[in-house]
């Protein structure tokens, strides 16, 4: 999507009745055509998998498109969705660059797909019941842009009701593949990671196969690959919770691949070790626990 592209607040449909706030009525300041330095913002590339959660992927969608970014590519990838998503889709197609609608090999298959339509720089996905928060865009190019050797970047997510109520924030840490390989932890919440387009062909991209831990399976192998970082500021995305959600829906196969993850990524030997690990963990994951301390006392972004 060029810049002449990038769609103004009065160029989308207008929101359902009673909706207010971001992304329905209110919108990111537009982004120059460069970045401070004069160089171009890299391109940027959204995939959205979606299935049945009508009820929220318009907000999703507006989140994307209303950044106000001048370097941007959305793909979405309906399962063939039975509710009203392909409606809303279809609502919002000219602003996509990539729609595909129809049966596939489940979420992460579609995901899957949706990179290998991509072509931009930096890579991400958030599903079709969550969103992203203002500026969230500028803000990833600019740490990319300062940290060209970085390969992962994390930021802060907010996890949010389904009728987008703060539940809490998710503090995100420094990703660590060898922790979270061996103990299953990560600090590194879906919603607020990016990364390298060139690093995500080179380690093979998402697994088809996994229906829950594909993010920590991906980020795992791209944190082993290069530099990871966390993006400070305040929260990147919003992570929704609601009983059809599919973190509520389908522990057990959640329990089952995080087996099946710590199998592949982790080293059997150490698992007699596991007090250590935890030791570990503890000692890794202070800063994050200083900086949310200080966030909740003192309201300071670090």
């Amino acid at each position: 999507m060029s810049a002449q592209q990038r769609p103004q607040l009065a160029d989308l449909p207008p929101p359902p009745p009673h909706r207010t706030g971001w992304p329905w009525i209110e919108a990111s300041t537009p982004l120059p055509n460069t970045m401070a330095n004069g160089a171009p913002w890299p391109r940027i590339s959204i995939v959205t998998p979606s299935y049945n959660q009508g009820q929220f992927i318009e907000e999703t969608i507006r989140s994307v498109l209303l950044q106000g970014y001048p370097n941007l590519e959305y793909i979405v990838m309906d399962g063939g969705s039975t509710d009203q998503s392909v409606e809303i889709i279809r609502k919002y197609e000219p602003w996509i660059d990539y729609v595909r609608i129809g049966p596939d090999g489940g979420q992460s298959a579609a995901i899957a797909e949706g990179f290998r339509q991509a072509t931009g720089e930096i890579l991400a996905w958030i599903n079709s019941d969550d969103y992203y928060l203002p500026g969230a865009f500028s803000r990833v190019a600019q740490f990319f842009g300062l940290h060209p050797t970085v390969i992962f970047a994390v930021g802060d997510v907010d996890s949010v009701t389904a009728d987008g109520g703060l539940i809490r924030r998710n503090y995100a840490g420094r990703p660590n593949a060898f922790l979270t390989a061996n103990l299953g932890k990560h600090s590194w919440p879906q919603q607020g990671g990016f990364w390298q387009r060139l690093a995500y062909k080179q380690i093979g991209g998402v697994d088809p196969t996994l229906k829950f831990c594909m993010d920590r399976d991906l980020f795992i192998r791209l944190t082993r690959y290069g530099p990871s970082r966390r993006i400070s500021g305040p929260p990147l995305a919003c992570f929704r919770n609601h009983e059809t959600a599919k973190s509520s829906t389908i522990l057990n196969v959640a329990q089952f691949e995080s087996e099946l993850l710590t199998k592949r990524h982790g080293n059997s030997k150490l698992k007699r070790f596991t007090w250590v690990l935890e030791m570990l963990w503890w000692l890794w994951s202070r800063p994050r626990y200083i900086r949310a301390g200080v966030h909740r006392r003192l309201h300071w972004e670090i």
